[in-house]
């Protein structure tokens, strides 16, 4: 029986939409269309292996868009996939003398690099990283609950027409979440302590003035699935802390905004750690002062400090070193 011939794809990856260059037995086929969700990238396995075929994948690393997309592929039988750096692509296209930019168009280039480069699979986070994050996550579920039902309590005893029930009701429950999160919490230390790179980062983070446990867990568990080559440039883009301009209409050379464009999870936990460290860091108010009397709002100085912060994070984790004020603020000058 003659063995079936693979598949070669390039994927761009956005937040809602894979498009998918392919060439199945040597024969391009037309781009395909995928939902960026766990339907889509089912769809995108079944049509990759259509009749029992291997495939070769290449895609972007993309941060918090491509991710989930790299380990459902890297799962997949018969699936072997690459994850390719953003500037690397760049350079690529910029080699090949290619001058436009669509989705349709990286998809293409990455199809082309991925058939012309040596093939180089991606291997994912260690278990224990991937461990971290899903506690971490589900950490954050729970503590957006324990916030709700913390409001619906104060609502409860704040009307007329409150009832005791409901009210001993929604007490019961908070103690559950309460319950419940410090167990997770503690569960996530231990994950962290029984490894030596996360033990070695965690600490690193608490020696933040304004990090601590809690924070120092989220921050952690979005970090440690990161690709270690990433840049800081990167890391910023990946937390959505990178400014964009704003045009649009007759509305033209207003103030950049962030562009809130990345890994919302990452971005929450910087945020009051940035407002601690504000409080109680020297050097991290000296910054965030300098800047309100360049003329900043409280907010876009609060963002200033979350995007150096992370700065400073990127340095203390690849140098193995503590925080340090002075280089925070020199570094932010």
């Amino acid at each position: 029986m003659m063995k079936k011939k693979g598949m070669l794809a390039g994927i761009d990856v956005s937040a809602t939409e894979l498009v998918v260059a392919g060439v199945r037995d040597g024969t391009p086929l037309p781009l395909a269309h995928f939902a960026n969700d766990s339907s889509g990238h089912k769809q995108l396995i079944r049509w990759l292996t259509k009749g029992g075929r291997t495939a070769q994948v290449g895609l972007e690393a993309t941060g918090v868009y491509s991710f989930d997309l790299a380990l459902a592929l890297h799962r997949a039988p018969r699936v072997a996939v690459m994850v390719i750096n953003p500037r690397v692509i760049h350079d690529f296209a910029k080699a090949s003398l290619q001058r436009g930019k669509t989705d349709a168009i990286d998809a293409v280039v990455i199809l082309e690099f991925t058939t012309r480069m040596p093939f180089v699979p991606w291997q994912p986070p260690p278990p224990e990283s991937l461990e971290l994050r899903l506690i971490a996550r589900r950490i954050k579920a729970l503590t957006k609950m324990l916030s709700q039902e913390r409001n619906r309590l104060h609502a409860a005893t704040q009307s007329a027409e409150g009832s005791q029930l409901v009210c001993r009701d929604i007490e019961v429950n908070i103690r559950h979440f309460e319950r419940r999160i410090a167990q997770l919490s503690g569960q996530a230390v231990a994950v962290i302590r029984q490894h030596h790179y996360l033990r070695e980062a965690f600490d690193h983070l608490l020696s933040v003035r304004g990090i601590a446990t809690a924070s120092a867990t989220q921050i952690l568990a979005e970090l440690t699935v990161l690709p270690s080559d990433m840049t800081v440039r990167q890391w910023v883009a990946h937390a959505g802390l990178d400014p964009r301009p704003f045009k649009s209409g007759t509305s033209v050379n207003k103030p950049a905004r962030v562009s809130k464009a990345g890994n919302k999870y990452l971005r929450a936990a910087l945020y009051m750690p940035a407002l601690v460290a504000i409080q109680h860091e020297p050097n991290v108010r000296a910054f965030y002062e300098k800047l309100i009397a360049g003329g900043k709002k409280p907010m876009q100085a609060n963002v200033a400090v979350m995007r150096k912060l992370l700065h400073s994070i990127y340095g203390m984790l690849h140098t193995h070193a503590d925080f340090d004020g002075e280089k925070f603020f020199a570094m932010a000058a």
